[in-house]
């Protein structure tokens, strides 16, 4: 709980520091195409915008909270990100609780990911074509060039942004997201050709990107050709995502050329990791466990289907049946950390906390940075009733990743399994401002501040919260 307070004091100060320029190093400084907007909005601007959105994004519409899916595609992200143009890469993911084939960039850093994207690629390479896609609109900063063209408040499009998503994640995609478009948001007729040249230029650039990461650069049109066909069969309801990137022949031609120009690096090797995560996915959206069991069953030979069977007998609570999925997968599957988490997963659902245990010691023996592992080692210790132990690992992990709301959410449960009242509230504080909820963040730290056994280093920390607190709700109140 200390920790809390002591992050509460940089956390307080985070405002200030946002004033001050971005320092990059020099072999960073890539150039940025077309990019005369350093008047408009600055990366620094950028930044704090992206944040106060993602806040308001975070508490508007649900998150995909699997930590092994959230853990693969930051990774991508991430792999990304290192050969990119981006000169300001504070990045943050948000991986959105939607079936839909979707992703979008926000200025500042944000990208989103629907769930349903990764259902909808075909392969890893696929994926990456869409995030690299994303990266280069970022890194080609189109939002402010809109800015620069239209001469309009930059807030008001980001409003529109977070309005499309909401409505869409609130009706399944089927409603409100026409006016998504990624970084830019092109909400006007006006705009329609320039976000089309953004388009194209984010093609380009996110192609090269794939490229110096060892990606194959057809993996770009394959996407674009799958979503068109995909399309067809959808009535007059595209793909969100094609919306926001309508796919022509002239686009899909386009890539392709361009790609026969390129030559993949071609260290990527096949792993079964992309098919494990896509299998995760498809079963937690399946409303039919047993119906899913049936059809893996009729394909029993593939490892990736009886890792589906263990999923989704877990779920159906026919845990023998997922033991026994779980031992006809091959050695190398079963090295997996997906398969792995699906394991403790299955135990869990148990109750076998010792087995559960057993097997957590040992992935964190060999991954002890691994997000998924903690994550998971601290619910098992909470669900065991080991509770300080579980506060150890909530802690550490909300000190690298502070703005996981549903993190905080869980150490909030587990200090008031726990007994600790102080930490309850300070958990809650962070969660609420995690999710832009600043008045019942505020409601939190009056509760706080009256409990009589607080030192006066603690009460000046919830202090300075408070201030924090207020510098949000402006921040919010600006958007």
């Amino acid at each position: 709980m200390k920790k809390i307070f002591q992050r509460g004091l940089i956390t307080a100060g985070s405002a200030a520091l946002c004033l001050l320029p971005v320092s990059v190093p020099a072999s960073n400084q890539l150039p940025t195409i077309g990019d005369t907007t350093s008047s408009v909005i600055s990366l620094q601007q950028e930044y704090q915008l992206g944040r106060t959105w993602a806040r308001l994004l975070r508490g508007s519409t649900r998150e995909y909270h699997d930590p092994v899916v959230y853990n693969y595609l930051s990774d991508t992200l991430w792999n990304l990100a290192a050969t990119s143009q981006l000169v300001d890469r504070r990045l943050q993911l948000i991986v959105l609780d939607n079936p839909t084939l979707n992703a979008f960039a926000v200025p500042g850093g944000i990208v989103g990911i629907n769930a349903g994207l990764v259902l909808a690629a075909e392969n890893e390479q696929q994926l990456a074509s869409v995030v690299a896609h994303e990266l280069a609109h970022l890194s080609q900063r189109h939002y402010a060039q809109q800015l620069e063209q239209q001469r309009i408040n930059q807030p008001l499009i980001l409003a529109g942004v977070l309005a499309s998503i909401v409505a869409g994640a609130a009706s399944g995609g089927q409603a409100g997201v026409a006016g998504l478009s990624t970084s830019i948001a092109a909400g006007k007729q006006l705009s329609l050709n320039f976000s089309r040249r953004n388009e194209q230029e984010a093609d380009r650039i996110g192609m090269l990107n794939l490229v110096a990461s060892g990606y194959d650069p057809n993996a770009m049109h394959q996407m674009f050709g799958q979503l068109q066909r995909s399309s067809r069969f959808l009535g007059q309801r595209p793909p969100e995502f094609l919306l926001t990137h309508p796919v022509t022949e002239s686009r899909i031609a386009d890539a392709k050329n361009r790609a026969k120009q390129l030559a993949s690096n071609g260290h990527r090797t096949y792993t079964p990791e992309f098919g494990l995560i896509k299998t995760r996915i498809r079963v937690s959206y399946s409303k039919q466990p047993a119906d899913l069991i049936k059809e893996y069953e009729a394909q029993s030979q593939d490892p990736l289907s009886q890792y589906g069977i263990m999923l989704a007998a877990t779920r159906n609570l026919q845990f023998d049946k997922a033991m026994q999925a779980y031992n006809k997968l091959p050695a190398s599957f079963k090295n997996e950390l997906a398969v792995n988490i699906g394991y403790v997963e299955l135990q869990l659902a148990k109750k076998d906390y010792p087995a559960a245990l057993a097997k957590l010691d040992s992935l964190y023996q060999l991954y002890p940075d691994s997000y998924p592992v903690r994550l998971f080692y601290g619910r098992a210790l909470m669900n065991a009733g080991k509770y300080q132990k579980a506060v150890s690992f909530y802690e550490s992990l909300t000190e690298s990743q502070p703005q996981n709301s549903r993190l905080w959410y869980e150490l909030a449960e587990l200090y008031g399994l726990a007994g600790d009242t102080k930490g309850l509230h300070l958990a809650r504080i962070e969660y609420f401002l995690a999710v832009g909820q600043v008045d019942r963040a505020m409601q939190q730290i009056e509760i706080a501040l009256k409990n009589p056994g607080l030192s006066s280093h603690e009460i000046t920390n919830l202090n300075l919260r408070k201030q924090s607190a207020e510098e949000i709700r402006e921040q919010i109140k600006a958007l």
